[in-house]
């Protein structure tokens, strides 16, 4: 199989650390990988990009898609707030030669992972502990009282699915985590140079 028809998904609960971990192996290795844009129906925030960040679509929009079979996989994932892969992002990205990397919720990656499981690394970061993730989304200081709840008690849920994924990284230490979803992806799809490599 060539590396363009790879999939390589990093999946955690929120706060856990996968959006760190994917610009790390986003910026180490951008002629080899390239990031999946998400397809939302939630607003823009101020310094977000239609096409970079997210493609925002409308609620109709995003159902008429549905319909039409245009995600590889897509969540509501709080009310009335839907996000997915369109099948068109990731042959857009196979077109230029790389692997898509995908930062997605952990229901979305399992079933990309069930329609190409010999095609697709999937990468589960796990917090250290709920109560170190709780801590994490406290920092943030974007939370109320009850979408902390919300969010740590989803996350607990989450984190129940871990063994569904081909590798499990603990995020007590970013740099040690990163380091780890770089050699696992260097096996799945070869990164490094390898020896005798001659630079041109």
């Amino acid at each position: 199989m060539s590396e363009s028809s790879k999939i390589i998904i990093i999946t955690a609960p929120s706060g856990a650390g996968k959006t760190s971990i994917t610009r790390y192996l986003l910026n180490k290795y951008p002629e080899k990988l390239a990031f999946s844009v998400s397809a939302a129906t939630r607003s823009p925030r101020n310094y977000e990009k239609d096409g970079e960040d997210y493609y925002f679509l409308s609620l109709d929009n995003f159902k008429q898609r549905i319909q039409h079979n245009e995600f590889v996989e897509w969540e509501m994932v709080y009310e009335g707030k839907y996000y997915g892969t369109l099948r068109s992002e990731l042959r857009r990205i196979w077109q230029t030669g790389r692997t898509p990397l995908l930062d997605i919720e952990v229901k979305g990656a399992i079933h990309i992972r069930e329609q190409y499981p010999d095609s697709t690394l999937a990468l589960f970061i796990e917090p250290p502990s709920v109560d170190e993730l709780r801590r994490r989304l406290e920092m943030r200081g974007t939370e109320t009282i009850e979408s902390l709840l919300a969010r740590v008690n989803k996350a607990s849920y989450e984190i129940s699915f871990k063994h569904h994924f081909d590798q499990i990284i603990v995020n007590d230490d970013l740099n040690k985590a990163c380091r780890e979803a770089e050699e696992a992806i260097d096996r799945f799809i070869g990164l490094t140079r390898g020896p005798g490599f001659a630079a041109i």
